[in-house]
């Protein structure tokens, strides 16, 4: 089975302040609502835009290749303008909430999430606390980060919540295996990769990041399946993955400078 993911974080209107950017509107990974509007709306025109469904509707796909919207951390904007851009465009999304960042300034509230829930959009976990080194942890601190952010959304919606994204971009098979061994049942991490795999009972797929200067005509190629881009961000992931290894807190204190300007 293959799978395209566009994996997106924050989505900001500078003009509602009722719901400010967290980290910032000159983040790396922060797009404006009007941008983001404009993507949508080129995938629509596209043969892309049937394939846009949610993990729920497509368990099972064969030779189709479904393509999923995921947004992390559980900003704000992602309740006030990313989920009204995708019903715009008749799809739902999924939502990876951290769940210690609930009811904070700038993340939503557990209202919030019942209602993108109650909506049609997939509520997931991204984890308790977001750390910086998920594959690092110990198996017990694992079991943890995954088992408490399950345990309270769950309990705000209501129903058993099941899928997850690797926060940070830090993922092993070590890391799945606690997904699976904590009731995950479908983890995405950040791959750039449209491969899916399975570790114990845990399906695993991949995401195409679109950060700030990822241009229109890359995403909507994305969506599409087209390899150029998909080729591109491979090869930056692969240099990216050495960097890690390398660099190790140097390369995190590096990044967290890079992502604040």
């Amino acid at each position: 089975m293959r799978a395209i993911t566009l994996g997106y974080h924050d989505i900001i209107d500078p003009k509602d302040q009722a719901f400010p950017d967290p980290r910032g509107a000159s983040s790396t990974y922060s797009l404006s609502r009007a941008e983001f509007r404009r993507q949508m709306q080129a995938i629509a025109r596209t043969s892309a835009a049937n394939s846009v469904v949610t993990i729920q509707q497509a368990r099972q796909w064969g030779t189709q290749v479904p393509v999923f919207m995921s947004f992390d951390d559980g900003q704000a904007g992602a309740y006030s303008c990313a989920a009204e851009e995708l019903e715009a465009c008749g799809w739902r999304g999924h939502f990876f909430i951290t769940s210690s960042w609930i009811d904070r300034p700038g993340f939503m509230s557990r209202s919030q999430i019942r209602d993108l829930h109650e909506r049609g959009h997939v509520i997931a976990s991204h984890t308790l606390s977001h750390p910086s080194r998920m594959s690092e942890l110990p198996w017990d601190s694992l079991l943890r980060e995954w088992g408490e952010s399950l345990e309270t959304l769950s309990e705000i919606l209501g129903t058993k919540v099941e899928v997850a994204s690797v926060a940070d971009g830090y993922y092993s098979r070590r890391v799945g295996q606690s997904a699976a061994a904590a009731g995950i049942r479908v983890l995405f991490n950040s791959e750039p990769t449209s491969a899916t795999t399975f570790v114990d009972d845990c399906l695993i797929l991949g995401r195409y990041a679109v950060q700030a200067q990822t241009t229109e005509a890359e995403v909507v190629a994305i969506a599409k399946g087209e390899a150029w881009p998909r080729w591109k961000q491979s090869a930056l992931w692969g240099i990216k993955g050495v960097a890690k290894r390398i660099g190790g807190q140097q390369y995190l204190n590096l990044r967290r400078r890079l992502l604040s300007k």
